[in-house]
């Protein structure tokens, strides 16, 4: 990980530990079961397309085993996104290994939208960073909750 992006996360991740309250399972965070055996191409094809947003992690949103998977949650907390899937990998060896394979990335988390792989922590790091995760949710028919926060600022 690169310095900025290092220093962006561990950031990120002292911003997550200290904003208290209520877990970080949203009404929509559904920690999914491997479904067992999940390492064929087809039941991870199927899993990867079951829902808008589907996260492989190690550990669950309400408890990641890791800080790149607890990045991950918090950078999709951020952007209010509450209607996902997450898979843990740590409950599976044969899912932990095959969506290893099946994306061609050699790490977990791993972060899925609308099907497509789009990368790890640090990707979506940056693309919370730059902004592209915002027009990435909105293809998606998601709406940022960092646009209603820019627009409460801009009407102050």
């Amino acid at each position: 990980m690169s310095g900025s992006v290092g220093r962006a996360a561990a950031a990120l991740l002292r911003w997550g530990r200290g904003a208290g309250g209520g877990g970080l399972r949203g009404p929509g965070v559904r920690a999914a079961g491997s479904g067992g055996g999940g390492g064929s191409a087809e039941q991870l094809d199927a899993m990867v397309k079951k829902d808008k947003v589907v996260v492989f992690l190690k550990g669950t949103p309400e408890q990641p085993q890791c800080g790149f998977s607890n990045a991950v949650v918090q950078i999709l907390r951020l952007h209010g996104v509450r209607d996902y899937a997450a898979y843990n990998v740590l409950d599976d060896p044969q899912l932990r290994q095959g969506i290893k394979d099946y994306s061609n990335w050699p790490t977990i988390p791993q972060v899925y939208l609308n099907g497509e792989f789009v990368g790890g922590c640090d990707i979506l790091l940056q693309m919370h960073q730059n902004g592209d995760l915002v027009e990435e949710l909105r293809k998606l028919g998601i709406r940022s909750a960092l646009l209603d926060e820019k627009k409460d600022q801009d009407s102050k």
